[in-house]
């Protein structure tokens, strides 16, 4: 029953940080409107997030061995809610917009790092692979924020308006849900502080840089798509605000097809394989957004490239939870930051192309994360490291 309790709440966690992300980065076209951002200026904002988020992200690591991820959870994603209202109550005013970034990305950065590591902890109490299947949660979650999103574009709600249903839905649930994660000694075997400090120590930093190398140029696709690929189908293809949105949509429901079923590729036929094959998959679907000539092309190359490349951010957090001879998240914490790594180079690659006084590159932009699809395939060896035992007394 204990266990059913955490799975389930992580599930939640899972969902709420999806609809909340998504509801916030499909309206980037009318945030940029709204606050009349160059695409430079555009381009600076969404960079802010995924490098407060790395800071986040890393401190959060630290309070993790004294508080375990639980806590830190309940406290971050409620605020996460909270920032996304407070980007839609900034007006036209940039300073109070970049503050509400800032708070946005520090907070998720902490919800990224501490939900992972509770999905980490429910899987090794499962003996099982059945970390894609939160994330199959984020995704259907994320493709009802987009299509939310597309419902109050039609209905040309402002920013708040369109922000506090989900923000206030998030915030009921996450404080529901909270009570019912696992608690610091349920995540690991409860080692005393001097063990914790020199266990984080003995975490092996090889095997993080591989699969975190290989997440980070996941992530800079997905920030393409994600952060980019609604003013992508605006500015390049000549889609609506109603229709964009919906790239964002396919791009989740794919995901959530995918998720659902590799953990059994993963069971059936191990993690390297499938990272394989996703990769090949994910690289057809880059291809065809690349060379779209519309909306409609474009979106079914969307759904192509969901379908592949969502394991890869799963697999890469289990394969860092068989290192971790703690169980309390560390090794999760520091892949994770390669999340923020491919974000960071997503939006200042992207950013760099977005096009200036109706001069559109964005399709020249998307080629670099293309190309960089392919480091996944050679990368995927690392997805199956060799698991670090648990020792009895880490700090001798």
């Amino acid at each position: 029953m204990r266990d059913r309790q955490a799975r389930l709440a992580t599930y939640g966690a899972f969902a709420i940080q999806g609809l909340c992300f998504a509801s916030l980065v499909t309206r980037v076209p009318q945030i940029q409107r709204v606050h009349d951002l160059s695409d430079g200026d555009l381009a600076l904002v969404l960079l802010l997030v995924p490098v407060i988020a790395g800071v986040g992200s890393a401190l959060s690591g630290m309070l993790f061995t004294r508080f375990g991820s639980g806590p830190v959870l309940r406290v971050s994603q409620p605020a996460v809610c909270l920032a996304i209202m407070g980007v839609g109550l900034t007006g036209g005013n940039l300073g109070a917009l970049y503050a509400a970034t800032a708070l946005f990305g520090l907070f998720v950065g902490a919800v990224d790092a501490s939900m992972n590591a509770q999905a980490v902890a429910v899987e090794r109490h499962e003996g099982k692979s059945v970390l894609s299947g939160f994330y199959a949660v984020w995704s259907a979650a994320g493709g009802a924020g987009a299509l939310w999103v597309a419902l109050a574009n039609k209905l040309d709600l402002s920013l708040f308006a369109g922000f506090a249903p989900p923000a206030l839905l998030g915030i009921a649930a996450s404080l529901y849900i909270g009570r019912h994660l696992y608690k610091k000694d349920e995540e690991g075997s409860g080692p005393s502080a001097a063990e914790l400090k020199a266990a984080a120590k003995n975490v092996p930093w090889k095997p993080i840089l591989l699969v975190g190398t290989a997440m980070g140029c996941f992530y800079l696709a997905d920030a393409a798509i994600s952060t980019y690929g609604t003013k992508y189908l605006e500015d390049e293809l000549d889609a609506s605000s109603v229709v964009a949105p919906l790239a964002y949509v396919a791009y989740q429901i794919a995901m959530i097809l995918s998720r659902g079923v590799a953990d059994f590729g993963v069971r059936r036929r191990g993690p390297v394989a499938v990272v394989r094959i996703g990769a090949l998959v994910g690289f057809v679907g880059m291809v065809g957004v690349v060379a779209a000539p519309n909306a409609a092309v474009a979106i079914a190359a969307v759904t192509v490239m969901g379908l592949g490349l969502c394991v890869v951010a799963p697999i890469s957090f289990s394969a860092a939870g068989q290192v971790d001879p703690t169980g309390l998240g560390i090794a999760v914490s520091r892949v994770n930051l390669f999340n923020y790594a491919g974000f960071v180079l997503g939006a200042a690659v992207i950013g760099a192309f977005a096009p200036e006084e109706g001069e559109s590159n964005l399709r020249v932009a998307f080629m670099i994360p293309t190309a960089l699809i392919l480091v996944i395939f050679f990368l995927a060896p690392s997805f199956a490291p060799k698991p670090a035992a648990v020792e009895e007394n880490v700090a001798a």
